[in-house]
């Protein structure tokens, strides 16, 4: 595939992401950070986010497994999932982010495993869709760098 053309299929997959509402324009910003002097960054970001992510999501889990569950404990995890997925634009996880941190305040633990769900599954599927992105992404820098 040429060039041009991975570029259009980038710009559309990300396209479809924000018409999905699985992103915001907080991505966009991200994006436009990204030039010649530093063509990994956008690829930096989703993979630090995604690090992270994952292991927020899973202490959120375990905190959740325990009989008494410390809720303030867990309103910290929330709210760091929250705060990163507002800074990459994941607007979706954002959103489930919410819902956790409201059964949290309200104590309720059934609320909360309802909402880890969800949260799961959205960023199960931002991580795919982020990782098909990568790939889109390293195939345009590799041909940009063989043109050279």
């Amino acid at each position: 595939m040429d060039l041009a053309a991975l570029k259009t299929q980038l710009k559309n997959f990300v396209q479809s992401m924000f018409e999905e509402g699985v992103l915001d324009n907080q991505f966009s910003q991200i994006q436009a950070l990204q030039d010649s002097t530093n063509p990994n960054f956008v690829e930096e970001v989703i993979t630090l986010f995604c690090n992270d992510a994952e292991r927020i999501v899973n202490e959120i889990n375990r905190n959740l497994g325990y009989q008494n569950v410390d809720f303030s404990n867990l309103d910290s995890y929330v709210h760091q999932l929250k705060g990163s997925s507002s800074s990459i634009g994941a607007n979706r996880l954002k959103l489930a982010c919410a819902n956790l941190r409201q059964a949290s305040d309200e104590r309720n633990k059934e609320g909360c495993l309802q909402a880890l769900q969800l949260i799961t599954c959205e960023y199960c599927l931002l991580r795919r869709k982020f990782q098909a992105l990568l790939h889109l992404e390293r195939s345009i820098v590799e041909l940009e760098t063989n043109q050279k």
